[in-house]
């Protein structure tokens, strides 16, 4: 049996399970653990119980909706440091300053290549300190 490789944890939140398991797969393909939501209330909880590197927030689910799940985890101590980037097709010219302001640390429009959403994570946990980059051990 190999040795564990320690690997980064991404949660994605998106109401559309095609969704979340094209970027699962890929993200699992490049190195990365990954936890699911299927909207906001569940991305608190997965938040919560796994403790992701970095979240991948869809803005505009049921239940709640990913304005007000990055509000929440932004204001909670717990979750407030982990890095989201907004994954929506709700690519108006403001929304990405009301994403930035709901405390999303970046903002990507879809459709997204599983390439280029997987860039931008890598850029965002670079430039993290490294205390606040944990690797998760592989499952």
């Amino acid at each position: 049996m190999t040795s564990e490789i320690e690997r980064l944890c991404v949660l994605i939140v998106d109401d559309y399970p095609d969704a979340r398991e094209m970027y699962r797969e890929y993200l699992d393909f490049c190195g990365f653990d990954v936890v699911e939501a299927a909207n906001g209330v569940e991305a608190l909880q997965q938040a919560l119980n796994a403790a992701p590197d970095i979240i991948v927030m869809d803005l505009a689910m049921p239940v709640m909706d990913g304005w007000e799940a990055t509000r929440r985890l932004k204001s909670d101590d717990r979750t407030a440091g982990i890095p989201v980037v907004a994954l929506t097709g709700q690519s108006f010219a403001d929304n990405s300053e009301r994403a930035k302001q709901a405390g999303c640390d970046a903002f990507m429009a879809k459709p997204c290549l599983p390439a280029d959403l997987v860039k931008e994570i890598r850029q965002i946990l670079d430039c993290l300190p490294p205390s606040t980059k944990e690797p998760h051990p592989a499952s």
